[in-house]
């Protein structure tokens, strides 16, 4: 096995999500050669460490004006990332062509955009899920159309979502009985740039991957200001129930946001200040269902392990009495 793929497979585990925990080169060396097979020098490993903290791909990142290394936050999944590039460009391969700097901006800004709504829903009391290995690159498109980037969870008893919530046993028993979840259940799809050209496509596909669960969702970063546009996005709610809401991030915005790492392990007064950024405009409330589709949901468990991860989560929940956020083990 070549360092590389030793050093990756290694400081997945060694380095923290968080970069206000970061860890010196000095002691990754330390804890490195504790599970490192072979015998590879102090100069051999930093160079790695700096040539690999350069790889968008890489699990190593360095942090700014500093010496420490952290875990870079999990990539962009390439089926979801490739048809948020075509969505910006309105699908013109062309307008791609303007070199790989530009495009890595374009790709930090929609992880960073993934990031805020990740926390906002998490500080406001909604638990998300995210899919990931459904869009991984080797997936077929049909996915796109098949399963939410998020599953935003709402458990109806409870109290705040920055503390463990106590399910109420009683009314459990008692929605169990009706047949009634003590949840609701929206598929999310989240867009960076809503336009007349690819509106319908957000829209729809958003309906596709929400038809199991209780509601959609479609998440814009950028402000909807064309009149004519949100419009189109009220009248296909009115007929069709997903909701619609902008957080107001124009492309700068987003670029003054901090890295996606530092918004996911923001402390609470940062989370507010990232917050007071946005300008979140509700276009359609999104109907929800009382029931989910069991048929639907069964046929995505037994062809994802990521729904099943989702159903296991959620009966634990349950089964505890306690509402937590999804951690993968």
């Amino acid at each position: 096995m070549t360092l590389r793929k030793q050093l990756t497979d290694i400081l997945v585990t060694l380095l923290p999500s968080n970069p206000v925990d970061s860890i010196k080169g000095t002691e990754l060396i330390r804890l490195t050669r504790l599970q490192l097979v072979g015998n590879y020098s102090d100069a051999s490993l930093r160079y790695h460490f700096s040539i690999m903290s350069c790889d968008p791909g890489s699990p190593i990142a360095k942090v700014e004006q500093g010496q420490g290394y952290y875990r870079r936050s999990a990539p962009l999944p390439a089926l979801s990332g490739a048809q948020e590039l075509l969505a910006l460009t309105q699908g013109r391969l062309d307008d791609m062509s303007s070199g790989a700097g530009e495009m890595n901006g374009a790709m930090l800004r929609i992880r960073k955009f993934r990031a805020v709504v990740t926390r906002y829903f998490e500080i406001n009391g909604r638990f998300p899920f995210a899919f990931r290995q459904a869009f991984g690159k080797d997936s077929p498109l049909a996915n796109l159309w098949k399963y939410p980037e998020l599953v935003l969870v709402d458990w109806e008893t409870g109290g705040s979502p920055d503390e463990e919530m106590s399910l109420d046993k009683t009314m459990l028993a008692f929605k169990q009985r009706l047949g009634i979840p003590p949840f609701r259940l929206h598929a999310a799809r989240l867009r960076i740039q809503p336009s007349l050209q690819t509106y319908r496509e957000d829209f729809f596909q958003t309906l596709a991957v929400s038809m199991w669960a209780q509601g959609g969702e479609l998440v814009y970063a950028a402000p909807i200001q064309d009149e004519a546009l949100a419009d189109g996005l009220r009248r296909l709610n009115a007929s069709f129930g997903v909701g619609v809401t902008s957080f107001g991030l124009t492309a700068e915005a987003l670029d003054e946001l901090p890295r996606p790492e530092n918004i996911l392990n923001a402390h609470p007064l940062e989370s507010e200040a990232i917050v007071a950024k946005l300008d979140l405009n509700r276009i359609a409330a999104p109907r929800t269902r009382l029931h989910l589709d069991w048929a639907a949901l069964t046929t995505m468990r037994n062809e994802s392990e990521e729904t099943e991860k989702l159903i296991q989560w959620l009966t634990r929940c349950i089964d505890e009495r306690r509402a937590e956020p999804f951690k993968d083990e």
